[in-house]
């Protein structure tokens, strides 16, 4: 087993979230992609969806029996950051932290680099 770093931290928080959501799906094969698209007021915007395939090139980070699957192009922005489920006054939702965006909206779910 090497010790190779993970570039991206995927917290128990939204990795208990999506294994109950998986569990709800009666799909054990479907995994959570994070990933990247133009967009929103701020330039780029993070977007979240399942999966049941990994593509050549994409990286998977485990925790709690599942996986979050990032694209080389998402990842090269997300590298550092931390996927994350939160709940609170505004709702629930997944959300990412990225040290990388210099700044971000309002909705937290877009950011400019």
């Amino acid at each position: 087993m090497s010790d190779i770093s993970v570039p991206l931290t995927f917290t128990d928080a939204a990795a208990n979230k999506v294994k109950s959501l998986i569990t709800d799906e009666e799909n054990p094969d479907l995994k959570l992609r994070v990933y990247i698209t133009g967009g929103g007021c701020s330039g780029f915007q993070y977007g979240f969806t399942f999966d049941e395939k990994v593509n050549e090139g994409d990286l998977t980070v485990e925790n709690a029996g599942v996986q979050l699957v990032i694209d080389p192009m998402s990842l090269q922005y997300l590298i550092g950051g931390t996927v994350d489920y939160t709940e609170g006054l505004e709702g629930s939702r997944f959300v990412v932290q990225n040290p990388n965006a210099s700044s971000t909206c309002g909705c937290g779910s877009s950011f400019s680099i």
